[in-house]
């Protein structure tokens, strides 16, 4: 691995690499980041999703590709709290920060929410370790769990305060026994996050560069990745830590806020405003294998 590679990648999961539709990832996209990694260029996956959805839905498709052993790629998941390390050889434990875990009660309140109340629209996911998080079932239209998803939401920050949990929604703080607000009902366009304040993609990048650091990597730059303004967050962390960076938006119709950094768009590329999400994430990796192979 080239320890000063030219750029680095920090990638949101949901939206620029999995379909928030299908829930997997485009063969394309696991072979274009294939190329990338073994052409030097450090891979780090940035997402709220859990171990268990980066495992299955790349690290397997990757190694099915045919993965070295040389290559290393970190996954930093459920916005900071977890993170691993897989290569075509083996994985590294999971890491859990336990001091950014939502109380095991409020997670049991939630499951039988869920079960009793809004099975219909959203199943609870299991797999996470230290967030709680409701999803939207694959057989349900977006328009009917967005319908559903704000009462959920008022539903969860009941039971924060019923447990004398502080809770922040959007502009909506809760606080709680002691006056604090530590949690954040964080609503997605495919599910609701329940979460210490303290992660976020911005966790994320500080880690993402631990990481590399750990291996003597330190990217030129910097490409962050995302489909919301809360990925934003990971390029503001690497600008204001004095790394270059530029930020790809594949899903900007909540509008490109004004940064001291480079924001990309599929517009970027020459490609409508109907190129989004997994789409637009294609094409960006195809576009940056593409400059990586001309280099060499």
């Amino acid at each position: 691995m080239d320890l000063r590679p030219p750029f680095a990648l920090l990638l949101d999961v949901d939206g620029p690499i999995a379909s928030p539709v299908s829930r997997s990832v485009k063969p394309e996209i696991i072979s274009l980041l294939l190329e990338l990694g073994e052409a030097g260029i450090p891979l780090v996956f940035n997402t709220g999703r859990s171990d268990a959805f980066i495992a299955g839905q790349v690290m397997e498709p990757m190694l099915a590709e045919g993965m070295p052993s040389s290559l290393t790629v970190h996954a930093i998941c459920e916005k900071g709290a977890t993170w691993f390390s897989f290569s075509g050889a083996a994985a590294t434990p999971v890491r859990v920060d336990r001091d950014l875990a939502v109380p095991v009660g409020f997670a049991d309140e939630v499951r039988r929410l869920v079960k009793e109340k809004y099975a219909d629209y959203m199943f609870f996911d299991e797999t996470k370790r230290a967030m709680v998080s409701v999803e939207q079932r694959v057989d349900v239209p977006n328009s009917e769990y967005r319908a559903i998803q704000e009462h959920f939401d008022s539903d969860a920050m009941a039971i924060m305060a019923q447990l004398g949990l502080g809770a922040v929604r959007l502009d909506h703080h809760v606080p709680g026994q002691d006056d604090t607000v530590d949690y954040r009902v964080d609503p997605t366009i495919i599910s609701t996050d329940i979460e210490s304040v303290r992660l976020g993609k911005d966790l994320g990048a500080s880690r993402a560069c631990e990481l590399l650091r750990r291996d003597g990597i330190v990217p030129q730059a910097w490409f962050t990745m995302g489909d919301s303004r809360t990925d934003y967050a990971m390029a503001d962390w690497l600008h204001h830590n004095d790394h270059e960076v530029s930020h790809v938006d594949v899903r900007p119709e909540d509008g490109v806020p004004e940064k001291p950094y480079e924001i990309l768009t599929a517009g970027y590329l020459g490609l409508g405003p109907e190129v989004i999400h997994d789409d637009a994430g294609l094409a960006f990796l195809r576009e940056w294998r593409n400059a990586v192979m001309a280099n060499r």
